[in-house]
């Protein structure tokens, strides 16, 4: 099957639609043209009887009404035959009037004697011509069953008044030469309006066409280069209608899979980076071992298993982040209460945070108790992240403020410790994934730089929200907004 370009198709469509235009135009216009024609001709026969009208007009006066005219059908006669013009009547030529010179030398009356009145065509003008009433009912002349659709009308009044119609019978005109050449000449003059207006739309659609498809064509060649991993690519459209906004959207989408790009080269650089340090340590000890520089002892054997569970740590947490990016992070909704569920994770807790020298000050009363819908099992495991990140980075001794606050339908718990804080560069980025402000301070202490991410994962689970300012005392407050139930 034959596959037509857009071009083409913006083209021809373009033209065709111009062509069916011009076509009903040029009909339309000979249609009104030769109908408007015909009813000047007819109008313009009817004031050539204006004598006749006013015949008619001193008729009416004269007997109060057409009655006279509808009994009396040659009296219609009558007055056609004595008020149209003699050429009307007779041959159409008047007759040569004698030289007055020669009438006074003779003696002879100079009066003009009358010319002859033939019957027969003064009955076809008669039959031609119509009278109706104010009514537009026949009242003499031409064919009683003729419609009246069939007449030119000219309105005869008296002060204003409608008395009656004058009608005219109308005649096809193409019989006659001078109306058809002239019909002929205005179709023909019509062709070539239309053939002009057809030329110009085709080269008007040509070059709207190519318009169209400019950007369309960038964004052809952006979508190939997109495909070919080439996410620098941006495509410049400066027209503010659809195709600009098609171009704006596709640079956004651009720059959207240019920074997942970056993100996923940082991401596999970091994991790599996460997996080899546990790695090597791992394979220094046994290599150790295996040489006998290092005896197996309870010290030994407890770094290697602490290696091993922080391997097992990492791994665990990217399964994690891993379910929670194709929406499979298992979430049970139910109704809890946050509160206790945050008191029995303090409880497991208070240990390390009195060996850490953390005080920790917590403001979680509230009259009657609230609960959310949510998951109690995520929820010890988003605030058990959180108490472990502030017992990693929290300089000691210090001191970690918990409270909750109503506001709008949703409940929030802030966690603000009493420092170091964090560049104010950093916050947006501290939710992403292995991100590290000092990454060999953070290492150092245990951190994967995956907790917070779980955190954020778990939070927008439960059709929640959180986020890292920092607070007043100078260190990190985190914010978790959850729905009320």
């Amino acid at each position: 099957m034959m596959k037509f370009k857009l071009s083409y198709k913006i083209f021809f469509a373009f033209t065709l639609m111009s062509l069916l235009v011009v076509t009903l135009m040029v009909g339309i216009m000979r249609f009104y043209v030769a109908r408007n024609f015909a009813d000047y001709v007819h109008r313009s026969l009817l004031e050539r009887y204006s004598e006749f009208n006013n015949a008619l007009v001193a008729e009416y006066q004269a007997h109060n009404g057409w009655q006279t005219l509808k009994d009396n059908p040659d009296r219609w006669e009558e007055i056609l035959r004595a008020s149209l013009p003699r050429r009307d009547i007779a041959s159409g030529r008047r007759p040569p009037r004698a030289p007055e010179v020669e009438s006074q030398k003779s003696g002879i009356n100079a009066q003009e004697p009358p010319p002859p009145k033939p019957r027969g065509r003064t009955e076809r003008l008669a039959r031609r011509l119509v009278l109706f009433d104010d009514a537009k009912q026949h009242v003499a002349g031409g064919r009683a069953l003729t419609t009246i659709d069939r007449y030119a009308l000219r309105k005869i009044t008296i002060d204003g008044r409608a008395i009656g119609w004058l009608g005219l019978h109308k005649r096809e005109l193409m019989a006659n030469p001078l109306a058809a050449g002239f019909l002929k000449q205005q179709s023909q003059m019509f062709y070539i309006i239309g053939g002009a207006i057809l030329v110009l739309a085709a080269i008007v659609s040509f070059i709207l066409s190519r318009h169209l498809l400019t950007p369309v064509h960038k964004l052809t060649a952006g979508t190939r280069a997109l495909t070919s991993r080439k996410f620098d690519t941006r495509i410049a459209v400066q027209a503010k209608d659809e195709l600009g906004q098609l171009a704006a959207d596709f640079n956004t989408m651009a720059d959207t899979l240019e920074t997942y790009e970056c993100m996923r080269e940082q991401w596999i650089s970091d994991i790599a980076h996460e997996l080899r340090t546990p790695l090597s340590i791992l394979l220094g000890e046994i290599e150790a071992l295996k040489d006998g520089v290092r005896e197996v002892n309870d010290g030994t054997l407890e770094s290697l298993n602490s290696e091993a569970r922080h391997l097992s740590k990492i791994v665990n947490d990217l399964h994690e982040l891993s379910q929670a990016d194709a929406g499979a992070l298992a979430i049970k909704k139910e109704r809890i209460n946050p509160v206790a569920v945050l008191e029995e994770t303090l409880g497991h807790f208070e240990q390390g945070f009195v060996e850490n020298q953390i005080a920790i000050a917590k403001d979680l009363t509230h009259q009657p108790p609230v609960s959310v819908i949510g998951d109690a099992d995520r929820l010890k495991q988003l605030f058990s992240n959180l108490l472990e990140n502030t017992l990693r980075y929290a300089d000691a001794p210090g001191t970690l403020t918990i409270g909750q606050k109503l506001s709008a339908n949703r409940l929030v718990f802030y966690f603000e410790d009493s420092g170091p804080g964090v560049p104010d560069e950093s916050l947006e980025r501290l939710f992403d994934r292995l991100y590290r402000v000092d990454r060999s301070r953070s290492r150092s202490r245990g951190g994967s730089g995956l907790g917070l991410s779980i955190c954020k994962s778990i939070v927008y689970a439960l059709d929640g929200e959180i986020r890292a300012v920092n607070g007043k005392s100078g260190g990190l407050r985190i914010e978790v907004e959850l729905p009320l139930s």
